[in-house]
């Protein structure tokens, strides 16, 4: 059996959502209006921009939009950003057991490889599957069934990691088994209402190691 982790990034192996708060309160600031927690949870946390853009600024271009704010988070995020606590550590435990790893996420390729580079992780994913290269993205559980399809692997045999709604309901749709990550401010409740079957404060949480021996006995 081909066992897999993986693996959100925003939020889930890196705590980005402060940055990505940060450039929409300015772009909310400069056009009048103020971002609260509870907006930016319900329509843009985990959303792919294509989605939540129109919405956010329906008089603009989306498009041009999307590509000024990614560009402002990659400038704020710089050259070095901290991993997720245990998140270096599973990945290496990951490949002793031979297990494969995938960044999953909706962030553009360009964001996507700048945050496993400043967190010092890209040569731990075999595989980065980016939503807006999939015929669809999340809450589509289409990304995670691609992951899997490339390795092979049974959803049963895969672990997805997460934090947002959508990302949540993407992995559970995939059938994998679903780990929220408690970073983003949704409480337990919201979690296992979209679709996590456990939730961890980080990757050195001991509620994952029983998850983990029992993949390795699968």
């Amino acid at each position: 059996m081909i066992a897999a982790l993986l693996f959100d990034l925003d939020g889930t192996l890196i705590d980005s959502d402060p940055l990505h708060y940060r450039v929409f309160e300015t772009m909310f600031a400069e056009r009048g209006r103020v971002l609260t927690e509870a907006l930016y949870l319900d329509r843009i946390h985990g959303r792919h921009n294509e989605d939540s853009f129109p919405e956010l600024f329906p008089d603009e271009d989306a498009i041009a939009l999307s590509l000024q704010k990614e560009a402002q988070f990659r400038d704020m995020l710089g050259a070095g950003h901290a991993p997720m606590p245990g998140a270096e550590a599973l990945l290496d435990l990951a490949r002793e057991r031979g297990w494969r790893c995938a960044a999953v996420t909706n962030a553009p390729r360009i964001n996507a490889e700048a945050m496993l580079a400043a967190i010092g992780l890209g040569a731990h994913m075999e595989l980065l599957v980016i939503g807006e290269e999939c015929s669809r993205a999340k809450p589509d559980p289409e990304p995670y069934l691609a992951a899997m399809r490339a390795f092979g692997a049974a959803p049963a045999s895969c672990i997805a990691f997460e934090d947002s709604a959508s990302g949540l309901r993407a992995a559970a749709a995939s059938g994998a088994h679903v780990v929220a990550v408690r970073s983003a401010g949704l409480t337990e409740d919201a979690l296992r209402r979209h679709g996590a079957a456990t939730t961890i404060a980080d990757f050195t949480d001991p509620a994952l190691t029983a998850l983990l021996d029992r993949l390795a006995a699968a």
